[in-house]
């Protein structure tokens, strides 16, 4: 076999592994689909070790088989990524097959790779469990962050998150106070968060789950920023456009230094004439952007989203305007994660904030007429069909808090889950994988329905960080 052959079966073993993998998750490893997919997996094994053992290694984000580095193939890039992310969950460096591979080793291999997943002890219990069969070995991952990395991870996450929040009421109090004030270390601290969503999407979406009520201006801002930069990257925009995006986020709302605090800070129902007011905000906030120091691309993204962000996907927002025209990009993502983020908030004039399931639902029919539908789909897929910080009552009598949506991407019904009420009653503490089976291939747990979890009066940011 030519090396370029055996570079192109390489690349469909990955493939199929993958495949193999996936719809195992899903069915019963007898299942016709698994076995299917198991066929397919063997006729191109089968020719590989004809000639000699094949390895399969995980290093760094790439795949190597017997030490050479397998190109990527874009048609199956996201089933590389799911391989890669699935090999590190279990600590997993490499796949050794050896000698002839029949049907029922792969069946064997296939469910032990699933229940190693929800051990606290993956590898050591996909090890264990091969033991079985004498032709496929296995290899530890090397580098593996340890615990003590992921908390660091953490802590400089949070600093971030309240760095922002620090420097976005900063910039608010001095261009209230009159003050020119340069976006400079505006701009950095946008980077950083972008450097974050790349590295550790997940978690520093989990802090928008803080939700300061007193201080809710900052927060909203800084959350806002936060989900337009994950949605941005999504959309696969550069770095420099995605720190562009943010800083825009950021300053999204600047325009209400100018609403009197008599209005903003009003706990019932507004007047007409209060709304008349609060409707001037998009154009103070622009106005207040153009007066910043230094007059660039950055800038001129946040004065276009501070005016648009309330204009409506179909422009029947505000300001009105006598001409019609297509929003900026930025301005539409922007409006989704600020409708999203303001209604699971604790607001003056709203205290009970909107459960996080139940936003999703608000803004999905709000899609073609206030937002843009085609972003929505991205956004939703984002989030996951039950976003971070939603109660649900599973099957099992239990009750949890979603603090994942994203662990399972091809799967955004089976998020990971807080436990926080046991099958008993009892108060718990522990963490569930929804895509975890039991040893006849079903579910173990799977969600009944939502809860509203203010009804519970449960602090949402004590679980998620």
């Amino acid at each position: 076999m030519s090396s370029n052959d055996k570079q192109s079966k390489t690349r469909d073993l990955i493939n199929c592994l993958a495949i193999a993998i996936k719809t195992s998750q899903i069915h019963h490893v007898n299942n016709i689909s698994v076995t299917n997919a198991i066929k397919k997996l063997l006729s191109i094994l089968g020719p590989l070790l004809s000639e000699d053992t094949i390895t399969l290694e995980l290093v760094g984000e790439f795949f190597h088989v017997d030490g050479s580095r397998i190109r990527y193939s874009m048609d199956h890039i996201f089933n590389y990524d799911f391989l890669i992310r699935e090999f590190k969950k279990r600590n997993l460096g490499s796949i050794v097959f050896e000698d002839v591979i029949q049907e029922n080793d792969i069946k064997v291999l296939l469910t032990s790779f699933i229940s190693a997943g929800f051990s606290e002890t993956p590898f050591e219990t996909f090890l264990e469990e091969l033991e079985q069969i004498q032709n496929i070995n296995i290899g530890k991952l090397r580098n593996v962050k340890d615990e003590n990395t992921e908390l660091d991870r953490k802590k400089i996450i949070k600093k971030s998150y309240f760095n922002a929040v620090v420097l976005t009421k900063g910039l608010t109090n001095k261009i209230g106070s009159g003050e020119k004030v340069s976006i400079k270390k505006a701009k950095r601290v946008m980077e950083t968060m972008v450097n974050h969503i790349i590295e550790e999407e997940a978690m520093l979406i989990g802090m928008t789950a803080i939700k300061d009520y007193d201080e809710y201006t900052y927060f909203h801002s800084v959350n806002v920023s936060i989900l337009s930069i994950a949605h941005g990257y999504r959309l696969g925009l550069a770095k420099k456009a995605l720190t562009e995006l943010g800083l825009s986020a950021l300053l999204h709302d600047i325009g209400k230094i100018e609403v009197p605090k008599e209005i903003l800070n009003k706990s019932i129902d507004f007047t007409d004439e209060d709304w008349k007011i609060i409707m001037k905000h998009p154009f103070w906030g622009a106005h207040a952007i153009f007066k910043m120091k230094g007059i660039d691309n950055f800038s001129m993204s946040a004065f276009i989203s501070a005016f648009e962000h309330h204009l409506n996907y179909d422009l029947s927002g505000y300001p009105k305007l006598k001409s019609s025209f297509k929003l900026n990009l930025f301005s539409r993502i922007i409006a989704i994660a600020d409708q999203y983020d303001a209604m699971t908030s604790s607001r003056v004039y709203s205290r009970i904030p909107v459960p996080p399931d139940k936003a999703l639902s608000i803004i999905v029919d709000r899609g073609g007429t206030q937002l843009d539908p085609s972003l929505l789909k991205i956004f939703i897929n984002m989030v996951g069909i039950y976003p971070l910080g939603s109660l649900v009552m599973l099957d099992t009598k239990e009750l949890g808090i979603v603090f994942d949506s994203n662990s399972n991407p091809e799967f955004s019904d089976r998020p990971r889950l807080f436990i926080l009420v046991s099958r008993g009653g009892k108060k718990t503490k522990k963490t569930v994988d929804l895509m975890e089976k039991d040893r006849e291939g079903n579910f173990k747990r799977n969600i009944l329905r939502t809860l509203d979890p203010n009804h519970y009066k449960l602090n949402l940011a004590e679980y998620l960080l």
